[in-house]
């Protein structure tokens, strides 16, 4: 089945039901109309909504326009979502917690399934470091806030070593950090996918550790409380829409890889890897996420990356928004 045949599913007096509560009646005049304004990076059930056009047709009738804007990385996009720049997104789990110690008015609104395969710890292949516990002492590649460096965190700790024994070289996206381990300045790198599948397919690399027993490394759906409040059933229909795609996706690894492929300037053959290994699927936050939640914001703030102590619970929207 295509995802076209699959959107042409849903149905349109839903939508009409939902969204009525909070846009009212929709007014015919085009200067009237609203625009959702939707952050995403590459690789995402975002992604592969916005290839499918499913959602602009869903809200086209209550005159609502969809925007997507591109975000290297889960903190630059907590920044616009925090100074109003969209209206809601996606990023891992430790930007989002780096986001709430920082005050920013974030709040979760949903959780991805796991996703432990798709960071992980790289060395040059020819490198002479075969486990974590050799990187004592090196430079390892990393952004702050980034999963990635969550994971070094913990596969150090599990290593018998700390966060201290490594040298971070800090960088603000991931080909930056591809491009110091290609020229041997870090003897290191953490990634995460697609950029993980790329470097582990295309160049001579070892993986130390990925995130198995260690990280779930969730994706989460975030937006501010105020947007939230003023477009719950907007929220609604986006998830239904999004939740849709996924079950397609899941299906469909190749047909994926083939609908990103020129979105993202990324092989086919790199994403359907990448693809392969994650579950695309919303899911809302019950205890046990925020658990997780709360064990990075505290490894985080034991190692003092992360100032003082936070409340997860604190920044998880109280309302449900999932259909």
């Amino acid at each position: 089945m295509s995802i076209k045949q699959f959107g042409k599913r849903f149905a349109s007096l839903f939508i009409a039901a939902t969204l009525g509560a909070s846009l009212g009646a929709a007014p015919a005049a085009a200067d009237n109309e609203r625009t959702l304004r939707i952050g995403y990076q590459k690789f995402n059930s975002l992604n592969i909504l916005k290839g499918t056009g499913a959602l602009e047709k869903a809200l086209a009738d209550q005159h609502v326009k969809v925007s997507w804007h591109e975000f290297a990385a889960g903190p630059q996009l907590l920044e616009a979502l925090a100074t109003g720049a969209i209206d809601l997104g996606h990023a891992a789990d430790t930007p989002s917690v780096f986001a709430q110690a920082a005050g920013k008015p974030v709040v979760y609104l949903a959780a991805e399934q796991p996703y432990p395969k798709g960071i992980g710890l790289l060395a040059n292949q020819d490198a002479p470091i075969a486990t974590v516990a050799d990187l004592k002492g090196k430079r390892v590649a990393i952004g702050r806030g980034w999963n990635a460096q969550y994971l070094l965190v913990l596969a150090l700790e599990e290593a018998g070593l700390t966060y201290a024994d490594i040298t971070p070289a800090y960088v603000n996206n991931a080909a930056d950090a591809v491009a110091a381990l290609q020229s041997k300045s870090v003897d290191a790198v953490g990634l995460w996918d697609p950029f993980l599948a790329a470097a582990q397919k295309n160049l001579s690399v070892k993986t130390l550790r990925d995130g198995q027993g260690l990280s779930n490394n969730r994706t989460f759906y975030l937006s501010t409380a105020a947007f939230a409040d003023a477009n719950r059933p907007l929220l609604k229909v986006f998830f239904q829409q999004l939740g849709q795609t996924a079950q397609w996706a899941n299906a469909n690894p190749q047909a994926v890889a083939d609908l990103l492929a020129p979105q993202l300037g990324i092989p086919a053959d790199v994403l359907k890897v990448a693809t392969e290994r994650r579950n695309y699927a919303a899911v809302a936050l019950d205890a046990g996420i925020v658990a997780e939640q709360q064990k990075l914001a505290d490894a985080f703030q034991r190692i003092q990356l992360i100032p003082k102590p936070l409340k997860v619970s604190d920044a998880v929207y109280p309302e449900s928004v999932l259909p």
